[in-house]
């Protein structure tokens, strides 16, 4: 029997790979509420999206996120399901951190885009985040732990930057057979 990689799994299942030039760029945001039919129509192939790749790989516990240039839409739009069973997901429309948190954590994190392998990354246990619902108003958000490691995830995602970009000099991200030998949690895969 032949093993499929975990990135050949998520590319068959519609995800976007590294070296793609449209996870390299700025995603482009949404005149809102002008293009609140674009928007909608982006969060649904989101959604549609997001439960395809979780009957194929079991997220629980770890919270799921997705951004529109991962799907090959280089617009701001991105998803995160929290880790929380039955929590609402999150749905980010031209999000930007507007402030973070001194304090820092360093997990390692996953990314949809390039699943063979995992990296440890640091990043703010607070985030805030302002984000525009589809009647233009602006949304202010604070973030927190987890879930502001999966928010940021993604907003990088939508500013062209992939989780290697936060990594400290001279860390490499680990292969996923190495990575389920070490016993550390991780906060997500996006």
């Amino acid at each position: 029997m032949i093993e499929v990689q975990p990135s050949q799994r998520m590319r068959d299942l519609g995800v976007v790979q590294h070296g793609a030039d449209i996870l390299a760029e700025p995603a482009d945001p949404f005149e809102l509420p002008a293009e609140k039919d674009a928007a909608e129509h982006v969060i649904e192939r989101l959604a549609d999206a997001m439960d395809r790749i979780a009957r194929a790989h079991d997220f629980s516990g770890k919270g799921m996120g997705l951004a529109a240039p991962q799907i090959g839409i280089a617009r701001a739009a991105a998803a995160v399901r929290p880790t929380e069973a039955g929590a609402e997901p999150i749905v980010l429309l031209n999000p930007r951190i507007t402030a973070t948190s001194e304090e820092t954590d360093e997990q390692y994190e996953g990314c949809l885009s390039f699943f063979d392998v995992r990296g440890m990354v640091p990043r703010p246990l607070r985030i805030t985040v302002e984000a525009t619902a589809l009647d233009g108003t602006t949304r202010i958000t604070v973030y927190e732990r987890g879930l502001a490691r999966l928010i940021h995830h993604e907003i990088d995602h939508l500013d062209g930057l992939l989780y290697t970009a936060r990594m400290r000099p001279g860390v490499e991200p680990i292969p996923v057979g190495e990575y389920r030998q070490t016993g550390r949690a991780w906060a997500y895969e996006s």
